[in-house]
């Protein structure tokens, strides 16, 4: 889940969009459109993450956000451990602090010291390792953090009810949106309208925003599903995320706050679905037998949750006064961990394309400032849409032959220091035309 890192656009891509402000300069908002109880600069629908993270950083950079949230506040807030928890790589790290929340974060959060994978067989040894990353390498800090998704979300809503120019609609649903020359204009489901200059959807894989818009999408199922869960351990797990590569699919046991662990495990849908039969202690000794004994003994933390595995990319990421984020421009398989983390780039790039727009008095919902986010954006989604394909498609079988390849592959990785470290960054998110959120600068 882990291990591949972020894949990024040609250097100089936003290069012509995101210098810094000059000293002085107003607000972005300032000659934008006020803040009223029906109208705001961007109206974002989708309430989640990547959602709420956006809406911080366009208003903590002046500008005003409506906030549309299907889901009721009490769901998003529930402070129940539930064993979701997030792989942050370092770049996604520096933004979160940018934005004033890794300090509501980082007594939760667990440093990734070391990245080890190998291949592995139910009630057998785990084979020699084919890689391990150290971040001593890169002297840039852990390679990443392992966030659980309840401090996350709580950290976020903390967050937007004490910023200004927030307003946060939830348990509300989009019935209708239409775009015009001036700006677009949201029907509820409650019959409220609503008016902004941009529309962004962050409403996930099956977005409603992209539907209404007409934007199609290439999607395909793998035919697997993962298991996701929390387990305690008696072993100390060092700061070390683990790769078993098994004949069902690839198996990450991702270090948490403590002697815990996540678990996201790719299986064949079958075998997921004989999985989740088992009760609860069937289960552990299923996964058990896969994991085997470095851990010492494993129980259940939380929950067992599942989701069916599939690729998902829309054509376009802009439409007329519309721009996608996260899940609704790309969904991509959990192999490389990156999910989030590339949702958070889009945030990254949209918030400073905007808000330089705005700096500039161009108008941020034009065609003209929806382009250079998608140019700046589009082929590293890509990108990183078929690595996670093609990664899947090589590990996630039992082939002696392709083993042997990969396993070969990723030794040669594994012993060279430069390619090493390389590898260490770009799973860091340091290289490539980075937004300046994510370098840890603010907009």
């Amino acid at each position: 889940m882990w291990l591949f890192g972020p894949l990024h656009g040609q250097p100089g891509a936003g290069a012509a969009h995101h210098a810094p402000a000059a000293d002085g300069q107003s607000r972005a908002g300032a000659h934008m459109w006020g803040m009223s109880d029906e109208q705001a600069d961007i109206l974002v629908v989708g309430g989640g993450l990547n959602g709420l993270t956006l809406a911080l950083a366009l208003a903590q950079a002046g500008l005003g956000v409506t906030v549309i949230d299907a889901l009721a506040r009490e769901s998003r807030a529930a402070p129940g451990f539930d064993g979701r928890a997030y792989a942050l790589a370092l770049a996604s790290v520096r933004m979160l602090r940018q934005l004033g929340l890794w300090e509501l974060l980082e007594a939760q959060a667990q440093p990734i010291l070391e990245v080890k994978a190998c291949d592995g067989r139910p009630g057998a040894p785990p084979s020699p390792l084919f890689l391990h990353l150290d971040h001593a390498e890169i002297e840039e800090g852990p390679l990443g953090h392992m966030v659980e998704d309840r401090h996350l979300r709580g950290a976020l809503l903390e967050a937007i009810d004490a910023q200004d120019g927030v307003r946060h609609l939830s348990g509300e649903r989009v019935s209708a949106q239409a775009p015009d020359g001036g700006g677009v204009t949201l029907t509820l489901e409650s019959g409220q309208r609503l008016r902004g200059r941009l529309l962004v959807g962050c409403d996930g894989r099956e977005s409603g925003t992209a539907r209404r818009a007409g934007l199609r999408r290439v999607r395909w199922s793998y035919g697997q599903t993962a298991l996701v869960c929390a387990i305690g351990h008696e072993r100390a797990h060092e700061g070390i995320a683990h790769q078993l590569f098994m004949p069902e699919g690839p198996l990450a046991i991702l270090p948490l706050r403590g002697a815990r662990s996540a678990i996201v495990w790719s299986v064949s849908d079958a075998a997921a679905r004989a999985a989740l039969a088992l009760d609860n202690d069937a289960f552990i000794a299923h996964l058990a037998e896969r994991i085997g004994d470095f851990l010492g003994e494993i129980r259940l933390e939380g929950g067992r949750y599942s989701y069916p595995l599939s690729l998902s990319l829309a054509h376009s990421l802009i439409a007329e006064r519309l721009a996608l984020v996260g899940d609704a421009a790309h969904g991509l398989h959990p192999i490389a961990g990156q999910g989030l983390n590339l949702g958070l780039r889009d945030v990254a790039a949209l918030a400073e394309v905007v808000v330089l727009a705005a700096r500039r008095g161009e108008d941020i919902g034009s065609a003209g400032v929806l382009e250079r986010y998608q140019h700046w954006r589009r082929f590293d989604a890509t990108a990183l849409a078929l690595a996670t394909d093609g990664f899947n498609r090589l590990f996630s079988n039992d082939s002696s032959v392709l083993r042997g390849l990969r396993d070969l592959g990723m030794g040669v990785v594994s012993r060279s220091p430069a390619l090493r470290r390389g590898f260490m960054r770009e799973a860091a998110g340091l290289t490539g035309d980075v937004p300046r959120l994510l370098r840890g600068r603010a907009l």
